[in-house]
């Protein structure tokens, strides 16, 4: 009798679905156009990867690193997806903006002027070197 209760108590385990943490994913989104189009496709893909692997039962952090005439998406008054990045940034905490620290100075100089960024975003020294950086840890890099 203990026999048979155990070999029932092992096939009821093994037939039970295996309930193990779901794996971490790293993205790096990279945007270096100023093109409402390609910063709204970069959102949109931010957004689409995130539902993915959270249906999956996985997380995902995303970056998305902006320089060269991308930066616009991070300039309030210049940007077109402002409001969907404050936005995103409230409901996402899994998702960060960078901000090209060379294309930032190369802005305030052209304009004679400080150029504001939208306090989401965080500057880093470079947006290349930051999304070689990302990609030496091992991030997929994605450019919309």
């Amino acid at each position: 009798m203990i026999k048979s209760f155990a070999a029932v108590a092992l096939a009821t385990v093994l037939a039970m679905p295996a309930f193990a943490e779901g794996e971490t994913h790293y993205v790096a989104f990279h945007v270096d156009e100023n093109d409402p189009q390609v910063m709204n496709m970069a959102l949109n893909n931010v957004t689409n990867v995130t539902n993915y692997y959270e249906s999956q039962g996985d997380t995902v952090i995303v970056e998305l690193v902006a320089y060269g005439p991308g930066l616009n998406m991070f300039v309030p008054e210049r940007s077109p997806v402002a409001d969907r990045i404050a936005a995103m940034a409230l409901a996402m905490e899994n998702l960060s903006f960078a901000a090209c620290g060379n294309t930032h100075r190369a802005m305030i100089a052209k304009a004679g002027q400080d150029v504001p960024l939208m306090e989401e975003a965080v500057i880093v020294p470079s947006g290349v070197v930051r999304l070689i950086e990302l990609q030496e840890q091992d991030y997929a890099y994605v450019r919309p």
